[in-house]
């Protein structure tokens, strides 16, 4: 099960994202994830446990995060069960103003900071690792006419892989597409998606959030033992 979880307080608060987004930017994402034949559970902030109770945390295969007003209304104890899914195998993709999510901070360990500007710039995500399955289906870059500016430095981790770099007409550029390995769990971080523009309704964004859920599913198989071993050959005492 594909769950995307939603703050749901923009479209509550604003008649514009309300507009463009009438059933919420998750129900939205889990459209379109339905139509790629993915199971989707939808969850939002004012729920009870935020929607991300253990029943469903532990029936979810990707998590798909996007915050932005109330990072700090989410509590601590549900961040930490998030994050031991991740640990866990859990896939986790974190969308535009989720990088400043207490999760994906907690999972970084760095501020996760950067520049940002609101003026309609044009934004150009190049694909700079053409080679690998979340850029399936997709050209050289995609481009959206209008977003929200986010510029370097970002203060993550190196990726692991760097999958998106972006050049806004403003001059900047942007690590805009991030995969991280965490225990036994996936992450990828990818930044459009800015509230006021119909980002999410884009074909082609909609074809990368749809491989990366692909590619964030936990592998089947056992996870590693870990704690104390017993020897699997017969130690000879000397």
């Amino acid at each position: 099960m594909i769950t995307i979880w939603n703050e749901n307080r923009h479209e509550k608060k604003h008649p514009l994202v309300a507009e463009i987004y009438p059933n919420g930017i998750h129900g939205t994402i889990a459209a379109f994830l339905e139509k790629e034949g993915f199971e989707t559970h939808t969850a939002t902030l004012d729920e009870s446990e935020h929607g991300l109770t253990d029943e469903v945390l532990n029936n979810t295969d990707v998590l798909v995060w996007w915050g932005h007003l109330a990072h700090d209304e989410v509590k601590d104890e549900i961040v930490q069960k998030v994050k031991q899914r991740v640990l866990d195998g859990m896939g986790l993709i974190v969308l535009h103003s989720g990088h400043f999510s207490k999760i994906f901070k907690s999972l970084m360990g760095t501020s996760c900071d950067l520049k940002w500007r609101e003026a309609d710039d044009r934004e150009r995500l190049w694909v700079v690792a053409p080679n690998h399955p979340i850029v399936e289906g997709i050209s050289e870059y995609i481009e959206l006419e209008k977003e929200e500016m986010y510029g370097e430095h970002f203060d993550i981790p190196v990726p692991d892989e760097l999958i998106f770099t972006s050049w806004f007409e403003g001059g900047e550029v942007f690590r805009s597409g991030c995969t991280y390995a965490r225990g036994n769990g996936k992450v990828f971080y990818f930044r459009p998606g800015h509230e006021t523009y119909p980002t999410y309704h884009h074909k082609d964004i909609q074809q990368v959030i749809s491989n990366a859920v692909k590619w964030a599913t936990p592998v089947k198989r056992k996870r590693p033992v870990y704690g104390n071993a017993k020897p699997i050959e017969t130690i000879t005492v000397k």
